[in-house]
């Protein structure tokens, strides 16, 4: 099964977009908020080099940004 995470914060229209994508297409996911959670926020920075969000992380392979196309393209849709 693939493994999605997506790193996100309240406010980000791109992250609301890239849920509503997953829950649209009946993906699985895991939330992580880096607003409030430090530990995910580094491990964020570690795989991305960046502050941005949203990062989506589908089996290692990372998306920054709502990427529809690339989400697909990983995720077989």
């Amino acid at each position: 099964m693939t493994k999605v995470t997506i790193y996100t914060t309240p406010a980000c229209v791109y992250c609301k977009m890239a849920k509503e994508f997953f829950q649209q297409n009946n993906v699985s996911y895991e939330e992580k908020d880096v607003l409030v959670d430090d530990a995910a926020r580094e491990a964020m920075i570690a795989k991305s080099n960046q502050l941005g969000v949203p990062v989506i992380d589908v089996d290692g392979q990372i998306i920054v940004g709502f990427d529809e196309a690339a989400i697909k393209k990983l995720l077989k849709l």
